[in-house]
Order: structure tokens, then sequence, then C-alpha cells
């Protein structure tokens, strides 16, 4: 039976944008683990409640239910060791760790300003109310006025991208030779905004936009291929 996988939908089915879930469905398919993802949406919480939470990703594996991106990598590498490996040992698992809380620090806090308006529109209609309330009690002002200054906030995302260049100059992926998690972390930033928002996060000239070349091209153009703006 195939792994299922609760993945937040935007107004259409299809849309799907979270940064966290695009995590885990590269991980899936860096196993090669067949998953059938289920469109989920923010107010939808009943859905997922048998598995004690409340946000998404999460995936049902037969009996087990698991939540929260990086723990799904673990499980995933724990429950199918014979497929290729998320992370090299628990050294490599620590500095993911590490990386996931750089990414959300760094890269989707300037990031989240300047694609906010453009999330809120492909919301579908029962979820906007949740989210305006949610997010504008959470930021302390309103959504417009978060979003304020565009330019400002593109600029300060390009810049939390530096200590990611000189890798990417010498290598083809964040993990080395091949891609792992710590790819997969960051590359679902970039999901998140290109599900959404028309916005242009990168140059050519850029080796983060040629790293992104390379990972919308893994698993047969899967990330590519899914609903989304051009880059």
């Amino acid at each position: 039976m195939a792994i299922q996988l609760y993945d937040l939908a935007g107004a259409e089915d299809d849309r799907r944008f979270s940064p966290y879930c695009w995590r885990t469905k590269m991980s899936l398919k860096h196993k090669g683990l067949d998953f059938e993802s289920i469109a989920w949406r923010y107010t939808e919480k009943e859905a997922i409640a048998f598995t004690g939470s409340t946000t998404v990703p999460v995936i049902v594996d037969g009996k087990r239910a698991v939540y929260d991106s990086f723990e799904i990598a673990v499980y995933l590498d724990e429950a199918y060791p014979s497929r290729p490996g998320l992370f090299e040992g628990t050294e490599s698992r620590a500095l993911s760790y590490f990386l996931h809380h750089w990414a959300v620090q760094a890269l989707h806090a300037p990031l989240l300003r300047a694609i906010v308006m453009d999330l809120f529109n492909h919301l579908h209609e029962r979820d906007r109310a949740y989210f305006r309330e949610s997010r504008e009690k959470r930021l302390g002002a309103r959504l417009e006025e978060f979003a304020a200054d565009q330019k400002k906030w593109l600029t300060s995302f390009r810049g939390a991208l530096e200590p990611l260049r000189p890798a990417l100059v010498q290598g083809p992926f964040v993990c080395g030779k091949g891609p792992g998690f710590s790819d997969y972390i960051v590359f679902g930033t970039f999901q998140w905004a290109r599900s959404v928002s028309p916005l242009r996060l990168l140059e050519p000239e850029d080796p983060v936009f040629k790293w992104r070349e390379r990972m919308l091209e893994l698993f047969g153009g899967y990330a590519r291929n899914a609903k989304g703006y051009p880059v």
C-alpha cells in the first residue's frame, strides 16, 4: 500500500505550496517510495487529528503516522534503510537539523514578507479568514502592512543565501556530489515561492539559480512539473 501524504493545497487541489511538504515529497521521491498526495487545507485540522498533529506534512505508512518534515525524513531512513539515504550518518543528520533552523530564520522570514500577499490570493476561500486572523495575530500587523516594500525583502532574502553560494560553486548540491535532505530543506523554500508567486527570486548567473535548476530536474522533473510560476 502506498504511503499517504497530507499535503497543503491552495484554491486549486493541485497547487501545493508548503515548503515543509515539499521537503517530504522530495524525500519520498529520493527514497523511491510510492505515495498518494492528499490535498489538505488549514481549516481541515480534523482530517489529521488522528495523528496528533494540527499541521502538515503528515504521512501514514501502514499503521504508522509521522508528522514534521524532519521527523519524517528520519523515519524514512530508519524504516527503509536499503533505499537511498537522506542522511549520511548522525553527523549529517545533526547538520541538517541546524540547516532546518537556519532556513526558517534566515530564508523564510524575509521571503514570507515578499510573497505573503501572493500566497494569500492563492488560498482556498475557506482558508483566507483563518490565515489572515492567525497570521496577523502572530505577526502583529495587517498582512498588507507586513508585505510592504517587497523589493527590500527580496534583497534581504537574496543576501541571506550568501552562505550557500561558495558551497554550490564547489559542488553541484548542498550535500556534495548528490542531493540529500539538506538540499530538500532549502529547495522547499523555493518551491513555496514558485507555487504562489511570480516574483523572480534569483538571477541566472547566481550559483543558487543553477542549483535550483538541477533540483527542478530531479526525479524526471517532478518539481518543475508541479503547478507554479516560471522561474
